[in-house]
């Protein structure tokens, strides 16, 4: 896991990201953070400390809408199927159900095409078999 160092010292928002990380993506997100720690350490940071730590930790909306929120935007871009793979798991997580998320899957094939709303499709496919995979040998 990063650890903080005398360049980069741990501030409050980087511990309030952390946790937020923790509660929203488990594991998985902290994957994604260890996988940047031989490369971009930095980057690792600043991803704990400005989406979580800042922007996930407002009171505005609640973890399930903003997860929401997140497949939806990652579905429209249609490329960010990695990224979209984490939060389809982190909505999960955070109580969206399945049919909640194929139906904001298929809304955004209104605004950003089939092809990006297939493509989140075939990412949720894959979320779910894993998800019924791990369920099973569990």
């Amino acid at each position: 896991m990063l650890q903080a160092s005398p360049k980069h010292p741990a501030p409050d928002r980087y511990q309030q990201g952390l946790a937020k990380l923790r509660e929203i993506d488990g594991e998985a997100g902290e994957r994604v953070i260890d996988s940047l720690a031989g490369i971009a350490p930095d980057f690792a940071r600043y991803l704990i400390e400005f989406p979580f730590g800042d922007i996930y930790s407002r009171p505005g909306l609640d973890l399930r809408s903003r997860e929401i929120a997140v497949v939806a935007a990652l579905t429209a871009m249609g490329n960010a199927a990695p990224q979209l793979k984490v939060h389809l798991q982190a909505a999960l997580n955070v109580g969206v159900t399945r049919e909640e998320i194929v139906e904001v899957i298929m809304q955004m094939a209104v605004y950003a095409g089939f092809p990006a709303a297939l493509n989140g499709l075939a990412a949720a496919r894959e979320v779910f078999a894993a998800q019924e995979l791990e369920g099973a040998s569990a």
